[in-house]
């Protein structure tokens, strides 16, 4: 067993988690960057947090400006087991409507300016993204949901999208149609594939604010409308984090779904030809495999 360390990204509407214990904001140093912000650290429950703004306390960074790498470097490096993402989104279902929270479970990714990898020339490697979510974790955010009275969706496709303009009504019909995308929004890529990479559980939870620009009844999106409902959301988004801890325990068992060991098989390249430089990078991310194979 080891200790749970539960880190809180979260999106639009949510910039701190209330009632930790020892609450204190860290600077983290990377070797991608700067996070988007320090990070709230503390413990609730007895179980250890660590929480992370997406886009900067006061909404600085875009959503392709979000330094993705860095984040989920930074919380891996303080000691982070499972990452539960919390963010904005439209949708395309009408019973999935504006306050009703869907606990993801599959993406298309749409982004096209952002660093998707930890990984490149001089340590290569791949890991499956084939069920981008963790299960186990999942579960935990959907029983958080329904105890706090949150009308919530187990399952559903997230469209990534590169942003940050909404949709085109045309672009919103052929996500629902033809691709089956269930919501949408503009960060769980590349954030989901680096978790991974990071050998860290990832789930994703959607708190809908809007039916995009596709729905006859509701017009294209308006900003002063999801700001609205974003704010309800953002208080049903606090409540079922902090009911985490509780259901997931202090103490943590390996991953039955094997998300704490993507990386067991997946660096291709020969430890003879591996970049000095690159190798010194991965240290938090890789750290587990990496140690091994030099051990």
């Amino acid at each position: 067993m080891t200790d749970t360390m539960i880190g809180v990204i979260g999106g639009s509407g949510i910039y701190e988690i209330a009632g930790l214990s020892g609450a204190e904001w860290v600077s983290v140093a990377t070797p991608w960057g700067a996070p988007s912000d320090q990070l709230l650290t503390g413990t609730l429950d007895g179980v250890k947090m660590a929480f992370l703004p997406r886009h900067g306390r006061g909404h600085v960074h875009a959503p392709a400006t979000v330094p993705y790498r860095a984040n989920i470097d930074a919380l891996k490096r303080l000691g982070v087991t499972d990452v539960v993402s919390v963010s904005a989104c439209g949708s395309f279902r009408d019973e999935m409507a504006p306050g009703d929270f869907v606990v993801v479970d599959q993406f298309i990714d749409r982004t096209i300016a952002r660093e998707k990898s930890f990984f490149g020339t001089g340590c290569v490697a791949h890991v499956s993204v084939a069920h981008p979510t963790c299960p186990r974790l999942s579960d935990a955010c959907e029983t958080a949901a329904r105890d706090g009275g949150i009308n919530v969706h187990r399952g559903g496709t997230y469209l990534a999208m590169e942003g940050p303009q909404f949709s085109t009504l045309a672009e919103s019909r052929m996500y629902r149609e033809a691709w089956g995308a269930d919501v949408i929004g503009m960060t769980n890529m590349p954030e989901a594939k680096l978790a991974r990479e990071a050998e860290l559980c990832y789930a994703s939870v959607a708190m809908i604010t809007d039916y995009d620009s596709w729905h006859p009844d509701h017009g294209e999106v308006d900003v002063t409308q999801i700001i609205a409902t974003l704010m309800g959301n953002a208080e049903k988004g606090r409540d079922l984090v902090s009911r985490l801890p509780a259901l997931l325990g202090a103490g943590r068992a390996p991953c039955p779904h094997g998300c704490d060991r993507a990386l067991e098989y997946a660096i291709l390249t020969a430890p003879d030809k591996r970049d000095a430089g690159l190798m010194a990078k991965l240290d938090a991310v890789a750290g587990r495999v990496l140690e091994k194979a030099t051990g």
